[in-house]
């Protein structure tokens, strides 16, 4: 989403470095856990589902916001149920949190990708400043 609103923002204002990202040539889930994105380049990125939930390019009523900051916690175990593709630009992925909501560009995939160990870091350190974890919470016991 960050990168089509990069691109918007530039032609809007006429500036011309628009990033270029090189076309999608597969998109298959693993396994409930994985999803694996390859473009045209031979660029290829294996995604976790918990990675693509934390990353979900929706707003979702199961975020805390704290001090402004998105953050999205126990969702370590969550799997994606399924892929519905939104156009030729996307897919949308259900996760089994039955949160449906995020379309994921294919360049966002790329951004995604391209950052993924700095974005995982930061969401570690964010969970760790709020006292918070990637494990769910425990069950309630009836």
């Amino acid at each position: 989403m960050l990168a089509i609103t990069r691109v918007i923002t530039r032609r809007l204002h006429g500036t011309s470095d628009v990033t270029v990202f090189p076309k999608l040539s597969g998109f298959s889930i693993v396994s409930p856990k994985h999803v694996e994105v390859e473009y045209t380049d031979g660029t290829k990125f294996k995604f976790s589902s918990e990675f693509l939930r934390i990353h979900s390019p929706a707003a979702d009523g199961k975020v805390r916001s704290i001090g402004g900051e998105k953050v999205i916690s126990g969702r370590r175990y969550v799997g994606i149920m399924s892929a519905e593709p939104v156009g030729n630009y996307g897919v949308r992925l259900v996760f089994d949190d039955l949160h449906r909501t995020g379309i994921y560009p294919w360049d966002y995939f790329h951004e995604l990708g391209s950052n993924k160990f700095g974005l995982m870091r930061s969401y570690i350190k964010t969970l760790q400043k709020h006292n918070l974890s990637r494990e769910p919470p425990p069950s309630r016991k009836r």
